[in-house]
């Protein structure tokens, strides 16, 4: 019978010496691991996630002006963030009882989505609306008929922001058609159908909410689906052509007209000595002769001159360029 020769790493290994032998790394638990749902993929991208902010912010800042001059008293509304829910996730975030306002988006098939405003920011509206003083007690109910009424105001004015921030990507026709208090209730869609989900941080005296915009992804594909297409198309043609076409274009960039404004630093006088002032008086400033002033381009500051005089007009000289972003181009 044939006798077989151990190795040495099996000579070891046997004597006990298999704990000298280097282990393989062990897999850092420190990883970013993420899990992702093939049944709903994330269809955000980055650049389409800026897009998303910036359309919302701009409905922020509309409708905290609109309240503003509706409550009359401050109001603060700020975006916290746009993402992607399953309209499920996104009926399980809504509070009992909740003040949720559902739409159907017309000539879409009976598609919907939800406006919910927030049981605190309803009350502090039906306040105010009645004219109370803004420190409304929250009630933990459902709101009544007369309530909804007044908070549909501003549903309605939800409803077309919501229209005008979207109109040049995809057309929304909002109908306001139902009201739900809890969360259960409320019908949209398939809960494992995706939807896209802002949440507005709502600060009013001493209110603090949330207003919760929701849109199904299947009304929004066009929005989506234009993301590979390139914003810029490449000049066609020849060579010459496309220099011609450049020539032209530069030519007609060059020739467009921005508005200057020269402006002296700001200063402060008495109302008292400005009522007094006749018609023809000159006003002392105080400012120095030799103080720079602030020249702005399209209404924003690119430059720091001096004030002078060509023939018979008067000039600004250019001194300075102040530390402000400017765009540059790039070449084709």
């Amino acid at each position: 019978m044939a006798m077989e020769t151990l190795s040495q790493n099996e000579i070891d290994a046997l004597l006990g010496g298999a704990a000298a032998v280097a282990a393989p790394p062990a897999r850092s638990l420190d990883n970013d691991v993420q899990i992702y749902d093939f049944r709903r993929p994330h269809r955000v991208s980055k650049e389409r996630l800026r897009a998303l902010e910036a359309m919302y912010e701009r409905l922020c800042k509309s409708l905290e002006a609109w309240l503003i001059g509706r409550v009359r008293g401050q109001v603060e509304l700020r975006l916290q963030s746009v993402e992607q829910f399953s309209f499920g996730e996104f009926v399980l975030a809504l509070p009992t009882p909740c003040a949720s306002f559902g739409f159907e988006i017309m000539n879409t098939g009976g598609q919907k989505g939800v406006i919910d405003v927030g049981n605190e920011f309803s009350y502090f509206l039906v306040d105010r609306f009645f004219g109370g003083g803004g420190n409304a007690q929250t009630m933990q109910r459902a709101l009544s008929p007369i309530e909804r009424l007044v908070v549909r105001i501003l549903v309605d004015r939800c409803a077309t922001l919501l229209t005008e921030i979207w109109q040049d990507h995809v057309d929304l026709d909002l109908d306001i058609q139902s009201f739900e208090s809890f969360p259960d209730m409320v019908q949209a869609c398939s809960r494992e159908d995706p939807v896209l989900v802002a949440n507005i941080e709502v600060n009013a005296g001493t209110t603090n909410s949330l207003l919760l915009l929701c849109l199904p992804f299947s009304v929004l594909d066009k929005f989506f689906s234009s993301g590979e297409q390139q914003r810029v198309k490449e000049m066609t043609g020849s060579e010459r052509e496309r220099k011609l076409t450049r020539e032209l274009t530069e030519q007609s960039l060059r020739a467009t007209g921005m508005e200057l404004t020269a402006r002296l630093p700001a200063f402060r006088i008495p109302l008292r000595q400005l009522l007094g002032l006749p018609v023809g008086s000159v006003l002392g400033t105080g400012i120095s002769t030799d103080t720079p002033l602030e020249l702005s381009v399209g209404g924003q500051p690119r430059y720091r001159g001096a004030v002078g005089r060509v023939g018979g007009k008067l000039a600004v000289r250019l001194t300075d360029v102040p530390a402000v972003p400017t765009i540059t181009p790039t070449a084709s």
